[in-house]
C-alpha cells in the first residue's frame, strides 16, 4: 500500500491492481448484503402516501449484518420489558432505512473512485470521509466473519482457516489509518 498524501484539499494514493480488486470486491459484497437487507423492508400504503420509509422491525439474523446494523435501543439482556422491545422495534423500523442509504452510499463512492485496474486514487475531503466509513464497514464485516477480538494474535497458524484472511483485515486497517493520518494534516 502506497501511503495516502495530502495535496491541497485532496487526498491521493496509488493502488496496485490487486489492492484495488480486493477492496472493490469487499466493498461490493458488503454493499450487496446491505441492499438485500433493504429489500426486506415492509411495503405499506402509508409509505407510498407519505414517502416515509420504514425498515424491518427486527434485527438481522446474520451476525455480519447485525454488526453493521446494531440495535438503536439497547435491551436488558436478562429480561427486556415489553416497552423496551417495542421501542427497539420502532427505532429500528424508523432509522434503519436511512442507515442503509448512508452505508450503501459510501460504498458507491468507493466503487466510483477506486479504479478497477488500480492506479491513482484522488479524493476530495467528502469522498475521503466516505472512504473512511466504507472501510470501517468492510473491516467490521470481515472482523465479524473472522471473529477478531482484542485477544487475537497478529498471525494465525497456517492450519487455521482464517489465516489467509487475517492479513487482509490488517491491510484494511492500515489503509484506514493512513487515510485518517493524511486527512489530519
Amino acid at each position: 500500500m502506497n501511503p495516502w498524501r495530502r495535496e491541497g484539499d485532496e487526498i491521493v494514493t496509488e493502488m496496485e491492481r490487486q489492492e484495488a480488486a480486493v477492496l472493490r470486491a469487499m466493498v461490493s459484497q458488503v454493499s450487496d448484503m446491505l441492499l438485500a437487507r433493504a429489500e426486506e423492508a415492509p411495503q405499506d400504503e402509508l409509505t407510498e402516501l407519505t414517502g416515509i420509509r420504514t425498515g424491518p422491525s427486527t434485527a438481522p439474523d446474520d451476525p455480519i449484518l447485525s454488526r453493521l446494523l446494531p440495535d438503536f435501543h439497547r435491551l436488558d439482556d436478562d429480561k427486556p420489558a415489553t416497552e423496551d422491545l417495542d421501542s427497539a422495534a420502532a427505532l429500528r423500523s424508523l432509522h434503519e432505512p436511512t442507515l442503509l442509504d448512508l452505508k450503501t452510499g459510501v460504498a458507491g463512492v468507493v466503487l466510483a473512485t477506486c479504479p478497477p485496474e488500480g492506479g491513482e486514487v484522488r479524493l476530495n475531503l467528502e469522498q475521503a470521509d466516505a472512504w473512511l466509513s466504507a472501510l470501517n464497514d468492510v473491516r467490521l464485516a470481515l472482523g465479524t466473519a473472522l471473529d477478531v477480538d482484542e485477544n487475537m494474535p497478529d498471525e494465525l497458524p497456517d492450519d487455521d482457516p482464517r489465516s489467509g484472511h487475517l492479513p487482509v483485515y490488517h491491510w484494511l486497517t492500515l489503509v484506514q489509518e493512513e487515510l485518517v493520518h493524511a486527512m489530519s494534516l
